[in-house]
Formats: C-alpha cells, sequence, structure tokens
C-alpha cells in the first residue's frame, strides 16, 4: 500500500526542489538568508532572539528560583556519566586541535542557544558531522547513545534517518541527509562537574548536560516529515504514533465539558485566533527554538481537574516525551513532574477524533511539551497532515542546558578542573569567558 505523504510529492523539476537542488549546506546557508524569502524572514525574525542574555520560559514572565535545586543525584538515579566520559575522551581523541577548538566551548555558552530545527544551518556551530570522518561522526553519535536511553537515542537517531529518506525521496540529499546535523561539546567532561553536548539540525535537536550525577535533557526538538520510511533498508520506521494515539484518547476520556474547556480553538488555523498566533515557521508551536525567554501563560484546563484515568493518560504521554533520558534520570524527571500535578494545564487546538490534525501543549512551572500537526516543507500541502509532526520540550523557570544547576555550581565550590587532550591552560570551559565563545561562526 502506497504511504500517504507519496500524494504530495512535488512535480519533477519543480521550482521549490530545483531551486535549491546541488547546494550543499553551505550554499545552501548563504542562500536561505535571501532578503524577502520565507528562510530569510524567518532567520531576520529569528536572529535577535539569541542575544539575549538567558533567563528560562516562564509562564508570567517571573522568574521561580526555587524551582530546580542542585543536589547530587539519588541512589538508582544517577545519570551514566562513566560511559559519557568514556565516549567524550574518545570523540576528543580522534579530533587535531583545530577540530576540539570547533567543537568544544564554555559550559554556559551562548552558542546553547544557536540550535535550531530547520534544514537550513543558520548557525555553524561545533562541528557540521556530514562533513567530518567517518570515525569522527561515529563518535559523536556514540556519546549521544552512551548519554540516552536506548529508546532515546532509536528516537534521536530515527529522526536523523527519516531526513536522509526525505532528501533520497525528493532529490536534496546535498541538504537532507543522516548526518546533516551540528554537535558541540560544552564544559570539561568531568565525573562531577558540568558538561554537556548539543545535536541539531533539520527535525532533530537535543541538549544534554550532566552535573553530580544528574541530567538535564532540553531543549529537545524532534519531528519528521514524512513520519515513515516505506522502502528501503529502513522501511517500517515509524515516528511519534503512541504521542499522537495517547493524545487523541485523552481527549475522549474527557468530559463534553473539559473537553471543551480544554479546547482553545476549533480549528488549526482558526478565525478567533489573534494575530500571530500561527507563526509561518514554528506554526502553532510556542517553545520552539529561540523562544528561551518566552513568556507562555497556562491555558485550557488543570490536569488535577480531570478523572484519574485521564490524569495518568497525561502522564503516559509525559512519559513518552521524556523517554530519552535514561532510566535513572527518567525516575526522578517523572517524580519531579508527578509533584507539580496541582500546576500542570493542557490545552488543545483542532480536532480530536482518530484521523484529525491537532496541536495539544501540556505545562507546568518545570516541563512544557507541545505536539503539533504542520503543513507541508518538502511535500506539497498548504494544510497539516498526520504525517509531518513537531514535539519540542522545555524546562521552564531557566533549566533549559542545566543552566539553573550550572548557575548553582558556578556559585558554590566548583570541583578541580580536568582538561581533555588539546585544552589548553587559560581555556577555561566553565566559564564564558573562553575565547572561543564567539556567537555565529
Amino acid at each position: 500500500m502506497t504511504a500517504e505523504f507519496r500524494r504530495y510529492l512535488f512535480p519533477e523539476n519543480h521550482p521549490r526542489i530545483a531551486q535549491v537542488k546541488g547546494l550543499d549546506a553551505y550554499e545552501y546557508r548563504q542562500a536561505a538568508k535571501a532578503p524577502g524569502s520565507f528562510t530569510g524572514e524567518l532567520i531576520k525574525g529569528w536572529t535577535p532572539l539569541y542575544l539575549q542574555p538567558f533567563v528560562g520560559v516562564t509562564e508570567t514572565g517571573a522568574l521561580r528560583e526555587d524551582l530546580h535545586p542542585l543536589a547530587e543525584a539519588s541512589p538508582g538515579e544517577q545519570a551514566p556519566v562513566g560511559q559519557m566520559l568514556e565516549a567524550a575522551e574518545a570523540l576528543l581523541s580522534c579530533l587535531d586541535a583545530e577540530g576540539r577548538g570547533k567543537l568544544m566551548h564554555p559550559v554556559d555558552a551562548a552558542q546553547w542557544q544557536t540550535w535550531a530545527n530547520p534544514e537550513f544551518m543558520q548557525f555553524d556551530t561545533g562541528l557540521r558531522l556530514e562533513f567530518q570522518p567517518a570515525a569522527v561522526r561515529e563518535k559523536a553519535m556514540a556519546l549521544v547513545k552512551a548519554s540516552l536511553s536506548p529508546e532515546g537515542y532509536e528516537l534521536a537517531h530515527g529522526m536523523m534517518l527519516i531526513n536522509g529518506f526525505l532528501g533520497e525521496t525528493v532529490g536534496l540529499e546535498s541538504i537532507l541527509n543522516e548526518f546533516s546535523y551540528n554537535f558541540a561539546l560544552y564544559g570539561t567532561p568531568h565525573p562531577e562537574n558540568p558538561w554537556g553536548w548539543q545535536l541539531f539540525g533539520h527535525h532533530c535537536a537535543v541538549n544534554c548536560l550532566v552535573v553530580d550525577g544528574r541530567m538535564a535533557l532540553g531543549p529537545v526538538f524532534f519531528g519528521a516529515e514524512p513520519n515513515e520510511i516505506d522502502e528501503g533498508p529502513q522501511r517500517g520506521l515509524r515516528a511519534f504514533d503512541r504521542r499522537v494515539d495517547l493524545a487523541t484518547k485523552l481527549m475522549a476520556a474527557l468530559s463534553p465539558a473539559l473537553r471543551g474547556e480544554a479546547t482553545l480553538y476549533q480549528q488549526m488555523v482558526d478565525p478567533a485566533m489573534p494575530e500571530g498566533r500561527v507563526h509561518p515557521g514554528d506554526e502553532r508551536h510556542l517553545a520552539g527554538a529561540f523562544q528561551d525567554n518566552r513568556v507562555i501563560p497556562f491555558e485550557g484546563i488543570r490536569v488535577a481537574q480531570m478523572e484519574a484515568g485521564a490524569r495518568e493518560l497525561v502522564f503516559e504521554i509525559l512519559g513518552e516525551f521524556i523517554s530519552p533520558l535514561p532510566s535513572g534520570p527518567r525516575a526522578a524527571r517523572m517524580r519531579e513532574l508527578r509533584e507539580h500535578l496541582e500546576e500542570t494545564w493542557f490545552c488543545w487546538i483542532g480536532g480530536s477524533e482518530p484521523g484529525d490534525v491537532f496541536y495539544y501543549r501540556i505545562q507546568s512551572p518545570v516541563i512544557i511539551v507541545e505536539l503539533d500537526h504542520h503543513c507541508g516543507v518538502f511535500l506539497d500541502y498548504s494544510t497539516p497532515q498526520r504525517f509531518h509532526v513537531h514535539t519540542v520540550m522545555r524546562t521552564p523557570h531557566g533549566n533549559d542546558y542545566g543552566r539553573a544547576w550550572v548557575r548553582q555550581r558556578q556559585q558554590g565550590h566548583p570541583h578541580p578542573d580536568s582538561r581533555p587532550a588539546g585544552t589548553a591552560a587559560g581555556q577555561d570551559l566553565n566559564s564564558s569567558t573562553y575565547p572561543g565563545a564567539t556567537l555565529g561562526r
């Protein structure tokens, strides 16, 4: 049976494909900046945002600084720091001094905030994997694998595989491939001191930091157009079915009154929406790339108002979003989420019957997750489709990128520094005074 998305392939030699065909990532980067173009206008709007000093997403504009206390991980809840260190050292050992200089940034560097999910490279942070030797790509991905749960690595790598499949399907392999991603390292890999890594590119962005055995994972962006591979060696790979199905099941479990309160707008592009509610790139998402300081009010209904079965469906959905965390940090994170039940809100846009397209957000002071069905980018359709999915996860009130924990550690007494090979004396990767912290290379 032919996959649904194949109905929407652009005709051969269509300008949408022909005008970028053959460009590599750096050539396309320049082409995407063209004033007045769709991508140029996105870049124009996003560029000023990353220059803002990091505060964090809030629901009112007021930062609650007591939400993310730094304490050593409880027994059984530790991050896999040992295997992460081994993987990081293996990656560093296969790079020369120039490569390590490009890869590494201070642990609190503003480069964290340059991640993005479009296919064009707005910021060339770290190493561009597609232009690295196979050994470097393999060792970078080995660090991702050492950090995440097995299902988390499978999901992240799956986004990359689907991206490559999309490139092959539409004939744009030079800008859409398995390794069209940037990878950066932050801080000095160390058993206790804060350090982390960042992977970002089309439809996949993961920011991971560890300190004192704790792991902060976020912002995380996963998306796919299409959300399946129907040909080739990865045939049968699908993404987001459970996140979509659980949400539909949740809406069905609500009383008509609560369902109505949760539904902000009946249509994905609704006449009742205020101007700007649907962004040209993010569409209904509010917590995407470059939104690090956005004020996102609670909307919809309190999860505590729901019947017990519906409440558990909410936590099942949250469990899907935090599943990339390894088992120990995941248990700690879920406990934190449940502790904030009384302040957890749920809202919806669109239809809620099986087969409908929709947007939803679950939000509390310690997490925001969003799922949105999107319009076409490299396939030809102008209304949202089920096979184009974007998802976002953030940690409000200042702990995206583990930043709240990093600040607490910097205000305390850090462990002695252990510089990796190639990090010269005087290059303090635990401070943004490191001279490599130049934005937008």
